[in-house]
């Protein structure tokens, strides 16, 4: 069988690529090493979101070929064009002399160097999640279309994670044949594996949170931010009650505001930060989870695939890229209009008149619908797009 060398370039180990990564690696046709451009994130990086430095309690960096390159930024990270800079790059992948290589993101200086570098000389294959739901003005849309209709014109094969990033793609330029689709994919294995052993320790933090083993239970977990609207979820559930709790799992920028609007409304809980070996028994702590984010750049919302594969019904807003194509309607979940506090009060409300028992049966359709997101098979499909592109 033929075996194509595929160089992938990546900021640093995410808990969402890690999996994709070793998938990718145990496919006979792919001889695959990554390349990490973020080398001061070796041990965790600081989280902006969170507030703290965040090392995941999960392995990251098994089960692939990998190597960091030194980043000379005098200013290193993420969070600006300059973080980036990678001058041996472009020289540390061509010595491993790939058949194509396959780059995650653009913007930053090292990213969108080795995307010019490498167009022309092997297949360039880009990983990206942007979709066109936030609004700008007419004047910024087309300023930002020119500028990426030039990004991407040193891309040979685009790989859209869902619907929205499909259509993104094709707005920058992209023809349809150069954009292929490998879904956005979480580690649905490990989510749904040892089922029992969660529901245990979820059961124990719902008894120290006082809260009855029969109540319904409303999950947000993530950053307390702008972003993800928590303060939304707080007033739609204020209205509904219904004897429901809602409980809120994260830290963030939001955090005292959310716990001083709780007050007075009852059955409103809160837990810290969770690492990752403990979320998939975080999802299982609540019968529905929400993701009421209105933006900007919730380009996916991935939690909605955890908490599918833990087996949970989800809620989302319109502004939730993921949402169009992971959510059937009153089936696994509901989708509302972004903003619309009197629409997810409707939908709390329709969630709590199902009971447990409703709702941990749209869980296990939630749970179906998750396999089609998996790690194996977004592997499988990135696989498909380099050999066809190598002209394997």
């Amino acid at each position: 069988m033929l075996q194509r060398k595929l160089a992938i370039v990546c900021t640093h180990p995410i808990q969402y690529s890690a999996p994709v990564f070793r998938a990718l690696a145990s496919l006979e046709q792919i001889d695959l090493r990554v390349f990490y451009t973020w080398s001061q994130a070796a041990n965790g990086a600081f989280d902006a979101g969170f507030g703290a430095h965040v090392k995941w309690d999960i392995s990251l960096l098994d089960g692939y070929d990998h190597q960091f390159v030194n980043n000379s930024a005098k200013h290193p990270g993420l969070h600006h064009f300059g973080g980036l800079e990678t001058p041996t790059l472009a020289r540390e992948i061509e010595s491993w002399e790939p058949d194509a290589v396959l780059i995650y993101t653009w913007n930053s200086q090292s990213h969108l160097q080795a995307l010019r570098h490498f167009k022309g000389r092997i297949p360039v294959l880009f990983r990206g999640d942007s979709t066109l739901l936030d609004s700008r003005p007419w004047w910024r849309k087309l300023m930002r279309r020119a500028f990426l209709t030039w990004v991407y014109a040193h891309v040979d094969v685009a790989i859209a994670v869902g619907t929205n990033n499909r259509k993104y793609f094709a707005w920058c330029g992209l023809p349809e044949h150069r954009i292929a689709l490998a879904p956005h994919s979480v580690d649905t294995v490990r989510f749904g594996a040892e089922s029992e052993r969660h529901e245990r320790l979820a059961a124990e933090w719902r008894r120290q949170l006082g809260i009855e083993p029969d109540a319904i239970v409303v999950l947000f977990a993530g950053k307390l931010q702008s972003k993800k609207n928590p303060h939304l979820l707080l007033d739609a559930f204020a209205r509904c009650g219904d004897g429901a709790h809602l409980v809120f799992v994260g830290n963030g920028a939001l955090e005292a505001e959310i716990r001083a609007g709780a007050r007075g409304i009852g059955n409103v809980h809160f837990m810290p930060f969770q690492n990752q070996s403990a979320m998939p028994a975080v999802y299982r702590l609540g019968d529905v989870f929400v993701l009421p984010s209105q933006g900007p750049e919730e380009t996916w919302g991935l939690a909605l695939n955890e908490a599918m594969a833990s087996g949970r019904p989800v809620v989302a807003s319109s502004m939730v890229g993921g949402a169009c194509d992971l959510i059937r309607q009153d089936r696994n979940g509901w989708v509302f209009d972004s903003g619309d506090a009197i629409a997810l009060e409707g939908v709390l409300r329709d969630a709590v008149a199902r009971g447990r028992s409703g709702l941990h049966a749209m869980g296990q359709v939630a749970r179906t619908e998750s396999s089609r997101w998996s790690t194996e098979e977004s592997a499988r499909r990135i696989c498909e797009a380099v050999l066809a592109c190598t002209g394997a």
